[in-house]
């Protein structure tokens, strides 16, 4: 299990569509301010955030590229910039909340956010800002999940939060099955299987190279993040070897 006790600094992964509340497009006002809410709460509890959003409430990459008018290359280069727009959008929730925060950006936008630099990043979280991650790792064919592992490794964080709408991992769709098994605890191996997916494979094996905790968890449970840093990993579910 973990030691808590030495979780300084995490990642946390949202995906886009969480943004969009019950719309399913766009940002959700509302869904800013909460999460901005929960992120503030890890932020004066002395634990350095670092976060990754999806672009999936305003584009996927690969359904833009579905029907072959868009190249996948394309479709992926919007979906980055779908990123940027979250992460824009987050930025201002989370300084409206009263925190310092910096959006890096993989592709270079500077009118806009700075350039990833690790070593930057790393001083910003030391100062005790939010650093937000945009643009994917800047290359197509690589998914936000992806990108989370990567930023997470390279931070050096101890921990990955995948924050979501379920309370963790099932053996099977808990909406299709109802003998489905809520899993707390499983190795990278079974997250990788087709049943249960977690993340996408490369951002599992990335994890396990690296030995980098994931936990998933239901990001609308009132202060879930801060409980599950400070050690109460009853509502969710956790990756490690």
């Amino acid at each position: 299990m973990l030691d808590n006790d030495k979780i300084k600094r995490v990642l946390v992964k949202f995906s886009g569509e969480a943004l969009a509340g019950e719309n399913g497009f766009g940002i959700e006002n509302d869904i800013l301010k909460y999460i901005a809410n929960q992120i503030k709460e890890l932020v004066i509890n002395d634990i350095q955030v670092g976060i990754v959003i999806g672009g999936g409430n305003i584009i996927r990459g690969v359904s833009a590229a579905k029907g072959g008018l868009i190249k996948r290359t394309s479709g992926d280069h919007m979906g980055m910039l779908a990123t940027v727009i979250n992460a824009i959008a987050m930025q201002e929730a989370l300084e409206s909340s009263g925190l310092d925060v910096r959006v890096q950006s993989a592709i270079q936008m500077e009118a806009f956010c700075e350039t990833y630099i690790m070593r930057r990043a790393q001083r910003h979280l030391e100062k005790g800002r939010v650093v937000i991650f945009a643009a994917g790792t800047g290359n197509p064919y690589f998914t936000t999940d992806t990108t989370a592992i990567l930023r997470a490794v390279e931070i050096e964080a101890k921990l990955i939060i995948k924050a979501t709408k379920v309370d963790g991992v099932y053996d099977k769709d808990p909406h299709k099955f109802e003998d489905a098994k809520f899993l707390n605890t499983l190795s990278y191996e079974e997250a990788m299987k087709d049943n249960i997916k977690v993340m996408d494979d490369t951002a599992i094996a990335l994890a396990k190279d690296n030995k980098l905790p994931i936990v998933v968890c239901n990001m609308f449970h009132d202060g879930n993040l801060l409980r599950i840093i400070q050690g109460d990993m009853s509502k969710c579910s956790i990756v490690t070897n």
